[in-house]
């Protein structure tokens, strides 16, 4: 293979967006490999009414280079819907067609390559080499990992992981028998209710029962207010990153809703949903919400699941049976296996990361050797790390990074709350555990 600059390793959206931001960058030969044979988003949860929960000006590239040829808005247009979708979707689509858009931008660019599992990484002299399933070997003077998050359940019930007890993330892969069926769903954020209305939605294929758990005080609303959606500019990343990882992590806890929350319209259709089920078709669907609640414990009773509850507000232990549970528990970010060679330089004795402004890690290796991380960076960078909100914007500055200038302007973006902008911070890299 001939020499290039930048190898990322996984293409969800956010190495999606590097690399069409590197694409027209002159002199900068990138190439990302990926083991999926063509480009999928959430498949396991890609439920037909799905909806996109930001404006899909945050796409790839738009909010650092509305002129891009990979924007939403180009989509729309080269494939002859943009009339159509303004009628029909405002400024938010569905997910469904949000993924259409990422597979037409993957498609155009050259610099992806299908059906590579990426096995090791390593030092070879003055390059990183990747070795791939497919037995070729790739050499780099810098990384991007770009493999996501993983799902993750209680470890009680990593056992009995199968049909029957699944973590959301993997519903339509798993395709369980729910129709007539007792369904247990944990979890009261965005992905626990999604799920909820699926099961729902069908009069001919509802469940027996469904019991919706969530360990908060209720079925809470996302925070989309517009203060708090500042947390998702540029500046208050830059502000969060300088400050001391007691507060940063204290800040998170307080900002949670904000991302993990449930959208308000999806409350709203579950809520008349149920109305609708009870008052009017005459109770088809045995259902409970239980609020404040947290499953403890897991066992199966031949065909059966009881799923052991502990009560947030009296401290008493219930049990429910189910035929079917799913965890709708998140998603947590750690190291690659590939990366097992290298984890004794890349973490310190805490087992942490050490992540600077510019996504690049602070290791113990030759620092001419670069490694960046997307989606990893929620502790050091913030709430909306995660989120598609700033996608293009890290990206532009994984660019600008690696080619040791600005390709793309970042630093005058104006915001109403005035975060702090001085370039006065300590400069030591913050910590991140994967």
């Amino acid at each position: 293979m001939g020499p290039i600059d930048v190898l990322g390793l996984g293409l969800g959206p956010a190495n999606l967006s590097l690399a069409a931001l590197a694409a027209p960058v002159a002199g900068l030969r990138p190439r990302f490999l990926e083991a999926k044979p063509h480009f999928q988003w959430h498949s396991g949860i890609m439920l037909p009414d799905a909806q996109l929960q930001v404006s899909h000006l945050k796409d790839l590239v738009s909010l650092v280079d509305p002129t891009s040829r990979y924007s939403f808005l180009n989509y729309l247009v080269r494939t002859g819907r943009i009339y159509r979708a303004m009628v029909a979707n405002g400024i938010s689509c569905s997910r469904q067609e949000f993924e259409q858009y990422y597979q037409w931008a993957a498609d155009q660019l050259d610099s992806v390559h299908w059906k590579q599992r990426v096995e090791s990484v390593c030092l070879a002299g003055d390059r990183f080499e990747v070795c791939t399933s497919t037995g070729e070997r790739h050499t780099a003077r810098a990384l991007v990992l770009g493999t996501g998050r993983t799902p993750t359940l209680p470890e009680f019930a990593v056992p009995l992981r199968g049909r029957q007890v699944l973590h959301g993330a993997e519903f339509l892969h798993v395709s369980p028998e729910t129709r007539g069926k007792d369904v247990i769903v944990v979890g009261g954020g965005q992905s626990g209710a999604e799920i909820v209305n699926h099961l729902l939605a069908d009069d001919q294929d509802l469940p027996a029962s469904l019991t919706w758990l969530s360990s908060r005080a209720g079925f809470l609303p996302m925070d989309d207010s517009p203060f708090t959606n500042e947390w998702f500019t540029p500046s208050y990343v830059e502000y969060f990153h300088g400050l001391p990882a007691d507060r940063r992590a204290g800040l998170l806890t307080q900002h949670r809703l904000a991302s993990d929350g449930i959208s308000e319209s999806l409350l709203r259709d579950i809520y008349q949903r149920l109305y609708h089920l009870d008052m009017v078709v005459g109770a088809p669907v045995r259902h409970q919400l239980l609020a404040g609640r947290r499953v403890v414990g897991l066992t199966r009773d031949g065909g059966r699941l009881t799923a052991e509850l502990h009560d947030e507000d009296s401290g008493r232990v219930e049990s429910r049976t189910a035929d079917l549970v799913v965890f709708c528990t998140g998603y947590r970010s750690s190291l690659p296996e590939f990366l097992e060679l290298l984890r004794p330089r890349l973490v310190d004795e805490h087992g942490a990361l050490r992540i600077r402004r510019d996504y690049s890690l602070d290791w113990d290796g030759p620092q001419e050797l670069r490694i960046y991380v997307q989606n990893a960076a929620e502790t050091t960078h913030g709430i909306a790390d995660p989120n598609l909100s700033l996608a293009a914007w890290r990206s532009a500055r994984i660019v600008n990074s690696l080619v040791g200038r600005e390709v793309y302007r970042l630093d005058h973006f104006s915001t109403t709350v005035a975060w702090d902008r001085s370039s006065d911070h300590d400069e030591d890299p913050a910590y991140v555990t994967p």
